[in-house]
């Protein structure tokens, strides 16, 4: 990556065990593009709440920011489904959501490419 990572926390406090995580995933997505040029994530608890300490009962909100030479990308946890946000109560799944959804996209992006590759060589 070109520009370090940057990790974000809104209305919580800062987590180690978080950041580490963060750090992880950002490494696999590492692997599904490897021209990654930044990435900023964004934790948040998902309305709007003036303390810096996560109540329980409130979602976590997850954004993930990616850029990659000619696109931005972003992907979120939070979806607005009732039975997501309950579930997003819980940090963990609120990261896995937002990357798989980064993942599907620089995914998806590979795949175009390599088809263009291919039907360039044809």
């Amino acid at each position: 990556m070109q520009i370090p990572l940057q990790i974000v926390f809104h209305g919580i406090d800062h987590s180690d065990a978080v950041e580490e995580r963060i750090n992880e995933k950002v490494a696999k997505l590492e692997q599904f593009h490897g021209n990654i040029t930044a990435c900023r994530v964004v934790v948040e608890v998902h309305h709007k709440n003036t303390s810096h300490v996560h109540k329980k009962g409130e979602p976590f909100s997850i954004a993930v920011h990616v850029s990659i030479p000619g696109e931005e990308l972003t992907a979120t946890s939070a979806h607005g489904k009732e039975t997501e946000l309950k579930a997003h109560e819980d940090v963990g799944i609120a990261l896995r959501d937002a990357f798989a959804s980064m993942e599907r996209q620089l995914r998806d992006i590979s795949d175009r490419k390599k088809d263009e590759k291919k039907a360039a060589t044809v």
